[in-house]
């Protein structure tokens, strides 16, 4: 991904993080993460978290707990939802959560705005810095935890899918620490070497 500085070069994108205002927001029966003010709908838009579903704006699971996480996510009104037990509650149905919200954690901390993927699995769609709302998702980011064994043909359709999209394939390898490592995928074609002896 590019190291370059964000195309607004007068937009912290920390500092716009941290300035924000504390969002309230309700736990559905079904686990859904709510939000139901206007105010707090418009400027998680603007940020990039959340997403209009039917009649309701809702947050990810992993975009809460970023949020949880940064003090800037009232749940049910109640201080103590903190993060391990909104964690607990969410883990229940994906468990490939805590991969999502460490390569999501990541990707907000270093600036870019991360949606929901095209269904590689844990994959999010990524905006280069200051490219949210203004052009279409660069970055195509899935996440693997180390040692996950990957079948390289999986692998290989899954990039030459995101290449066909006109995307830039990244995959996040998650360390035991936690620490996310970035690899830029594509694919290679070999050329039959018509000059090799048999």
């Amino acid at each position: 991904m590019s190291s370059s500085p964000p195309a607004q070069p007068f937009t912290d994108p920390k500092a716009a993080e941290e300035s924000a205002s504390v969002v309230e927001a309700k736990l559905g029966t079904g686990r859904q993460i709510f939000v139901d003010d206007t105010k707090f709908q418009d400027e998680l838009r603007t940020r990039g978290f959340g997403e209009k579903e039917d009649a309701h704006y809702v947050l990810k699971p992993y975009e809460a707990l970023y949020l949880i996480q940064t003090k800037r996510l009232l749940l049910d009104g109640k201080p103590d939802m903190t993060f391990d037990s909104l964690f607990e509650i969410q883990s229940k149905s994906d468990k490939n959560l805590m991969t999502k919200f460490l390569v999501y954690r990541d990707l907000r901390s270093r600036g870019y705005v991360a949606k929901e993927g095209f269904g590689f699995g844990n994959d999010f769609r990524v905006y280069e810095r200051g490219e949210w709302e203004k052009k279409p998702a660069k970055y195509v980011i899935f996440g693997i935890n180390e040692g996950t064994n990957l079948p390289a043909t999986e692998l290989a359709q899954a990039v030459e899918q995101i290449e066909r999209m006109g995307k830039e394939a990244v995959i996040a390898v998650i360390e035991r620490r936690g620490e996310v490592i970035y690899y830029k995928a594509s694919r290679m074609r070999f050329v039959d070497n018509k000059h090799a002896k048999k």
